[in-house]
């Protein structure tokens, strides 16, 4: 019975051709990242504004997004909006992109508009998606 253990062992590394790393593993480390990680590394903290968030106390401003988006879907009779409908209720909310992106999105051109804008570009009507 002993012998079988050490062909077993080598049978279960399968496709690992460094003594036991699997080849298909992505290393992620590497990566600069995109400023939306939610893991915290040795050093991070979360703030105070995610840590109440993740411990179920709302703010103002999500609780305000929270029901928006339970109004639309009740009035559209849809459980599942678009990404399209969910940023339609963030620019009914009055959300306007004034700031450049904290971001790092590669192959994503920035850009702002006028606190001011109209919610939907001329000729763009809602729900239109």
């Amino acid at each position: 019975m002993e012998e079988t253990w050490p062909k077993e062992k080598e049978r279960r590394k399968g496709n690992r051709s460094d003594g036991g790393r699997r080849d298909s593993v992505v290393e992620r480390r590497t990566d600069q990242g995109t400023g939306l990680e939610r893991r915290r590394g040795p050093g991070r903290r979360r703030s105070d504004f995610m840590r109440a968030a993740e411990e179920g106390e709302m703010t103002s401003e999500q609780f305000l997004f929270v029901m928006a988006i339970d109004a639309y879907k009740r009035v559209n009779n849809q459980p599942y909006p678009t990404w399209t409908e969910v940023l339609e209720v963030i620019r009914k909310l009055g959300y306007r992109k004034t700031c450049a992106m904290e971001l790092k999105l590669p192959s994503c051109e920035d850009w702002t508009e006028q606190a001011d804008a109209p919610t939907f570009p001329a000729g763009v009507e809602a729900g239109g998606g």
